[in-house]
């Protein structure tokens, strides 16, 4: 399955009420989105028909999320009908807003990457689901911070290492995508703040120069696990029941995290 097929059927199976991109490009994941979505691109050339409500935002993420309230096209105004209308919470302009489904796809550099991550979890939370591409990369050359191929990840496939070194709490499976691969992250949590204490101590460790020393288990798909199997897994549908009904972390995400482990997760 290539990544914009499985991104189609995630779109279908965890039924999100919005979505986030960062790395737009010519639109062609935007363009699978039918629900209010921003997309983050500092220099998008949109060329696909999008069928969404949505902000195409011309900034770099890292300025984006530094704005105040960065997600209010998500909330919508003060009128309730206007925003059923618009496929909103006609309430949910005095809410939190969380992001249901988000697509990390930008600047194929690890410290990027991480801080991406970062910025949209703090706007998710447990029920969440973060995407990351291009996180399986097929060769060192492949995976260089410095592009000298056609085809390029850079070296964002250490952001797999990281969480699972930092952020044990989070479940991560990495999927078997073609060509590059995804990591599909669950159990944010917007009060961790372990990443960003550590963050200078990450990046002391895992910015290094090229050539990268790429594991062998990434190389080799170790432990990825097939696209097919996660998305025709059995824990959606309860998983967007217990988000839509506002279930708290403490009662939501156990049953997640077990349910998870039935498919095969990359720790």
């Amino acid at each position: 399955m290539k990544r914009h097929e499985f991104l189609r059927e995630l779109h279908k199976v965890s039924a999100n009420r919005n979505y986030l991109e960062i790395g737009v490009n010519d639109g062609r994941s935007l363009t699978l989105s039918r629900v209010p979505s921003i997309a983050i691109d500092p220099a998008f050339k949109v060329v696909s028909e999008l069928r969404c409500d949505v902000h195409l935002v011309k900034a770099t993420s890292d300025d984006f999320f530094a704005r105040d309230n960065p997600l209010q096209h998500l909330k919508g105004g003060r009128h309730p009908l206007r925003n059923l209308r618009r496929g909103r919470s006609p309430i949910g302009y005095w809410r939190k807003t969380t992001l249901d489904l988000s697509f990390i796809d930008g600047m194929h550099l690890f410290e990027f990457a991480l801080r991406d991550f970062m910025n949209v979890e703090k706007y998710s939370d447990w029920s969440s689901v973060i995407v990351l591409d291009d996180m399986l990369p097929r060769s060192i050359d492949e995976a260089a911070r410095d592009r000298h191929t056609n085809a390029w990840t850079g070296d964002v496939y250490k952001i797999t290492e990281v969480l699972a070194r930092y952020r044990p709490d989070l479940v991560t499976v990495q999927v078997d995508t073609a060509p590059t691969g995804q990591l599909v992250v669950f159990g944010a949590d917007p009060n961790n703040r372990v990443l960003h204490d550590k963050y200078d101590e990450i990046m002391a460790e895992y910015k290094i120069p090229d050539p990268q020393k790429v594991p062998e288990a990434i190389l080799e798909r170790a432990g990825a696990v097939r696209p097919e199997a996660l998305v025709e897994a059995g824990f959606w549908r309860p998983l967007a029941q217990a988000r839509n009904r506002g279930l708290p972390r403490a009662v939501g995400w156990e049953p997640l995290r077990k349910a998870l482990q039935q498919v095969g997760v990359s720790r």
